[in-house]
């Protein structure tokens, strides 16, 4: 009995080792996608591109504008809010979207919690 369960423990051991596997996996790749993906780096650093939209949150004096800033914030992590002074007032400006339908889906969540966004294009 002792001779036949030590038999089945070899017999399932053996199975298990001879049916595990070992490879290397090899991407083959045309060396212009790199180029390409740090060309598409570069142009996305460019936040001041024209081409690109902004929501408006905030328009108002500057302790209304950090309150605003602090609110979105923890309100969508996602996108960065900044404060940017055209005279006299303090504006909060927040994403950074490249199409308008993007800036579309983002401004109806946001207007949600601030009624007064819109969308624009900065010059």
């Amino acid at each position: 009995m002792k001779n036949n369960f030590l038999s089945i423990i070899c017999f399932f051991m053996t199975l298990s080792y001879s049916f595990s596997q070992q490879g290397n996996v090899v991407v083959n790749q045309d060396q212009k996608i790199n180029v390409l993906l740090n060309l598409k780096k570069e142009m996305n650093k460019n936040e001041t591109d024209s081409e690109r939209y902004k929501i408006q949150v905030y328009s108002g004096n500057r302790s209304g504008a950090y309150d605003a800033q602090k609110e979105f914030s923890s309100a969508f992590g996602d996108w960065y809010a900044s404060i940017q002074y055209e005279t006299p007032n303090f504006k909060i400006w927040a994403g950074n979207f490249r199409t308008r339908l993007e800036a579309d889906r983002a401004l109806k969540r946001i207007k949600r919690k601030f009624p007064n966004a819109f969308i624009f294009k900065p010059k």
